[in-house]
């Protein structure tokens, strides 16, 4: 049906954006429409036409467009509440002309539905009517649907730029109280392109997405800049609050297929989106795309239900026993819970389901940390230390779920910027959160080598992750020793070990990484890492040479892991200037001797009290 049409037909309703305004009255709570769907030309209106309005409470998710109402100067007029405080209203709020209220996204419904939060007034925007009658609220479905399955007037700008979308998104004209003409382009969202260091986040987090997994992207830079990292993935779902541009490339390049959802199989399921033009015309009329309410697309069991749900969603700061302050700097609210929460539970819940919470190290000028030894004063808990499984810095991830206060305080300070890391431990001390002797590393001298960090396949096709150690890997290390047989045991220390107290197990896993590296062999799963072995070579000072030890798993060895290990540490050592290695291996240990005779090395071999002691130069091969 033409424009003109639906003029004709439904003049009764259409009217002047004054006479619109006209329909709202003094004390009246008004709710507004969501993001890049914000009825602009309504709320200008509002403003420009308010002489007869006083009291008037306004209630809305984010928007991104117009806010003339949060000028002080109409401070007794209009009062606003944000579910979620957007760049638009985020100083009104700090200087107290504004509420926020915290809440989850899934959870704002039910407060217009129980009528604990009454709504006069929805103002909404919509696409044009069709021949039915039917309009679609287009890019903005969220807490929208409840807003105007409760409010008792309606007030709709009709806009024929709004994309006609599907899913839970129509409503009939018979339902607006009021239509305004607002023919204008969709409120775009422009996200600057990525720094290096939320390049480098993105990348640490692309790594933890699987193959047909189900990823929501929540607001923020670095959950948008994830998408740029995962043109090597397959079958890829999205079930999210919101999408933006970053999807279109990947469903054109058939990385992101939905096919392999448990549930909505074969579409996009969001609540909102903001983007680009181009964003806006991609989801118009197209059926791989559906819109629905916050109340179904954040509600955590229908989050679980997906299996390998990858939620990705920002923290402000991470304090050392885990807790995630993300709406607030200190006092200062800054953003809100939105769907963190939601989709942090949904996918702690979801079978190989991975919650994510993301940040920088430190501040943008560097001089604050944001891994900190307790939150700000004031500053808010939104996921708390119970939820928290995965905390990702540019400096790598951190697993935190089931780990006690200890470890956790040693994985964070991991991914803590290094300049940082001395000040945190000592704080840690002085909390009593780790071992009093717990070993300082000179951090500004050392850099993990992520480098280091590769994949192999064992003999019967297990796939192993090898990476350097770190001081997180103590409690591993201690199972690793405690699994080992006698025989094992024997073998790596050449003398009848029974324990391995904290004391003497700290030196294999804090290391330096200049003149020491020890490299871990792990399983992964989504519940964490799994220590299958873990090499070492450390150099003395003024020594060229360095001694080299491995240590493999009874029930993994000769499954090729050892050999593995020995020859990706000469690999890294060669690069580090060392010459050669140094090695004792007991007569009887058949399995390591085997290890070493297989490198490509001229060995020299001296027996000595039961043990061969070897020596190769990495110049001189056979």
């Amino acid at each position: 049906m033409s424009e003109f049409d639906w003029k004709e037909r439904f003049a009764e309703k259409l009217l002047t954006p004054q006479r619109a305004i006209k329909l709202i009255e003094p004390g009246n709570h008004v709710f507004i429409g969501t993001g890049a769907a914000e009825p602009e030309v309504l709320v200008d209106a509002l403003v420009e036409f308010s002489a007869h309005l006083a009291d008037i409470e306004l209630f809305h998710l984010l928007t991104t467009g117009v806010a003339p109402y949060a000028q002080a100067k109409y401070a007794d007029k209009f009062r606003f509440n944000a579910f979620f405080i957007g760049d638009n209203v985020r100083s009104k709020v700090q200087q107290g002309i504004g509420d926020y209220t915290p809440i989850f996204l899934s959870e704002i419904p039910r407060l217009f539905d129980s009528g604990r939060l009454p709504l006069d007034v929805a103002m909404i925007q919509v696409s044009p009517p069709d021949e039915s009658g039917m309009v679609s609220l287009g890019v903005s479905v969220d807490i929208v649907r409840a807003a105007v399955r409760n409010a008792v007037i309606i007030l709709a700008q009709v806009n024929p730029q709004m994309p006609r979308t599907f899913g839970d998104t129509l409503l009939h004209v018979n339902e607006l109280d009021a239509m305004v003409e607002g023919d204008r382009p969709l409120t775009e969202a422009v996200f600057e392109e990525p720094s290096d260091v939320v390049e480098e986040i993105a990348a640490h987090v692309a790594k933890l997405i699987e193959d047909g997994s189900t990823i929501q992207v929540g607001i923020g830079k670095i959950p948008q800049a994830v998408l740029k990292f995962l043109g090597d993935k397959k079958e890829l779902g999205i079930h999210t609050e919101m999408f933006t541009d970053g999807i279109i490339d990947l469903m054109k390049a058939g990385v992101i297929t939905n096919r392999r959802k448990t549930i909505n199989n074969g579409k996009v399921i969001a609540s909102f989106c903001m983007g680009s033009e181009k964003l806006y015309k991609f989801v118009d009329k197209n059926p791989t795309f559906e819109f629905h309410p916050s109340e179904y697309v954040n509600d955590p069991f229908v989050i679980a239900q997906h299996d390998k749900m990858v939620a990705i969603n920002m923290g402000i700061e991470v304090d050392l026993t885990g807790q995630v302050c993300s709406d607030s700097m200190g006092t200062k609210f800054y953003s809100g819970f939105g769907g963190q929460v939601d989709f942090i539970r949904g996918a702690a819940r979801s079978s190989g389901g991975k919650p994510i919470i993301a940040l920088p190290s430190t501040t943008k000028d560097g001089k604050q940390s944001r891994i900190v030894p307790t939150l700000k004063d004031g500053a808010g808990v939104v996921t708390t230390r119970g939820d928290v499984h995965y905390v990702v810095t540019e400096y790598g991830i951190a697993y935190l779920h089931g780990k006690s206060v200890r470890e956790r305080v040693l994985a964070l300070i991991e991914v803590a910027h290094p300049k940082f890391r001395q000040e945190l431990l000592l704080k840690a001390k002085e909390m009593n959160y780790v071992f009093q002797d717990q070993i300082e590393l000179s951090w500004d001298d050392s850099r993990y080598p992520s480098e280091v960090e590769t994949r192999m396949t064992t003999s019967d096709g297990t796939e192993v992750f090898i990476r350097p150690v770190k001081p997180s890997d103590e409690e591993r290390f201690k199972d690793l020793f405690y699994s080992l047989s006698e025989s094992s045991r024997y073998k790596r220390w050449v003398s009848r070990l029974w324990s391995m107290p904290h004391a003497k197990r700290q030196p294999y896993v804090n290391i330096n990484y200049n003149d020491q590296l020890g490299i871990a062999a792990l399983v992964q799963s989504a519940e964490g890492e799994t220590l299958l072995g873990i090499a070492h070579y450390i150099k003395a000072p003024n020594n060229p040479r360095a001694e080299v030890a491995v240590l493999v798993l009874d029930g993994w060895q000769s499954r090729g892991l050892g050999t593995f290990m020995v020859r990706h540490l000469v690999r890294h050592a060669r690069q580090a200037g060392i010459v050669g290695f140094d090695a004792e291996v007991l007569v009887e240990n058949r399995a390591m001797m085997a290890v070493f005779e297989s490198l490509p090395y001229v060995m020299h071999i001296k027996l000595d009290s039961g043990s061969y002691h070897l020596a190769f130069n990495f110049d001189t091969e056979k």
